[in-house]
Formats: structure tokens, sequence, C-alpha cells
């Protein structure tokens, strides 16, 4: 079948079944990636798709009605963010059952500039895959909002403070990555993360122990130190 940008989202659903794998899914399961609804696509394969379909925000709406995994990842892949819906955003963040979906999903909230809203609320939220979302947000908006202001990630370092004591795997995995990205900013930045870091590493919670130490080894790291042009014995 040959994709281009009038593809419908049925024709796309059926190319994608046509190239499902059963050794990627097990590949996949291996990963803690949910395979109920999925095919056995890598994102590689995904990325090739989407430039051949182009965007088209109403089919990527289609897309993720479909419930499959990959057509899921391809629906953010192609989803317009500035025609992306708060309403839209929160039910996509309600339907998440795999920490990939999520991460995807993460990076076109950021690109759509729901940032502000969406991270604190979805923080709040108990559910580990909408939890993970507004710290998956964190992290890219951390690496990719490059002009926005060093307060902004700040402001958002009381967040991961709070969550921190969160041990389920996929939240507690989001908040450390959230917290490193922070650091690895610039060097301004480095600094609170690092100070956040060591006052987790001491923590009677085992889940921000661990985000603390784990956190505390890269930003000491004499690697990100260098980028940041960094003293390292100042940083220890």
């Amino acid at each position: 079948m040959s994709l281009g940008p009038s593809s419908t989202a049925d024709e796309i659903t059926a190319h994608l079944r046509s190239l499902g794998s059963e050794d990627n899914l097990a590949g996949m399961a291996r990963f803690g990636i949910v395979t109920e609804a999925a095919i056995g696509l890598s994102n590689v394969e995904l990325h090739k798709i989407t430039r051949l379909v182009k965007t088209d925000h109403h089919r990527a709406l289609e897309l993720w009605q479909s419930g499959i995994r990959e057509a899921r990842i391809l629906a953010a892949f192609t989803a317009d963010p500035k025609a992306l819906k708060l309403e839209e955003a929160r039910r996509w963040a309600e339907d998440c059952n795999s920490w990939e979906v999520v991460d995807t999903v993460a990076d076109l909230f950021v690109t759509a500039r729901f940032e502000r809203e969406l991270i604190p609320e979805f923080a709040a939220d108990e559910q580990e895959f909408v939890r993970r979302i507004a710290f998956a947000m964190i992290a890219t908006a951390a690496v990719h909002l490059k002009k926005e202001p060093d307060a902004m990630l700040m402001d958002w370092l009381p967040l991961i403070e709070r969550y921190a004591t969160d041990d389920r795997n996929f939240v507690k995995k989001a908040v450390n990555w959230a917290l490193r990205q922070i650091g690895k900013r610039n060097a301004a930045c480095h600094g609170p993360a690092l100070a956040l870091a060591e006052r987790l590493a001491e923590s009677s919670s085992r889940a921000a122990r661990w985000t603390g130490k784990d956190a505390v080894r890269e930003l000491r790291s004499d690697k990100v130190l260098a980028r940041l042009g960094l003293d390292p014995s100042r940083a220890r």
C-alpha cells in the first residue's frame, strides 16, 4: 500500500497491521511496553510513515481512537500542535496505558505549549501514567523550550520534590528524568537541581532516595560539569 498525505486513518491502520512483527512484540514486552494492543512496529518505522503521511489533525484524532499502540504514537507524531485542544490532550492522557505512548504525547503537549496548565494538573492526578506525563513534559520542556526563562523550570522543582516519594516505577523514573534534565539545562539550573537531588538522596523515602542518588551521580559527573563549564571542585 502506498501512503501519502491523503491517506485515511483506516488505510494507515491497515498498512500498520501489514508490517506487524511478533518478534518485535516480544522485544517490546521485555522493555515494559504494553503489547496487548500493539502491532510490533518500531518508532523508526513510525517516523518513516510520519514523513509520508504528514500532519493531519483530524486524522490523528481518528488514529488515536483506534486504540492501537502504533496508531496512537503515529497520532501524536502527526497531530497539529496548533490545532490541539486542551480537552483533547486530557482525553488522550486518560487513555495512556504504556510509558512510551506517554512520552510521545508529552512531547506533543509541550510543543502545543500546554505545559503551564497540564503539568501541575497531571502531577496531582493519582493515575500512574497521567502523572508520568507531567514529569515527562518537564523533562521535554527543559530540553526543548530553550527560549523560556529558567525560572519556569525552577517553579517545577517543588513538584519534583513533592512527588519523588511516589514509588511506582513509571512515575519514579519520570521524576528522576525531569530532575536530571533541569540540572543539565545550563549552569544556572544545575545548582538548584543538584541541591534538590542531594536533599532527596537523604530522604526517608526509598523512591526519593533512589531519584536523588541517581540524579546526584549524573549531575556531578565530569561529562555534565564539563558541558556546563562548571568547576568540578565546586560541584562536589
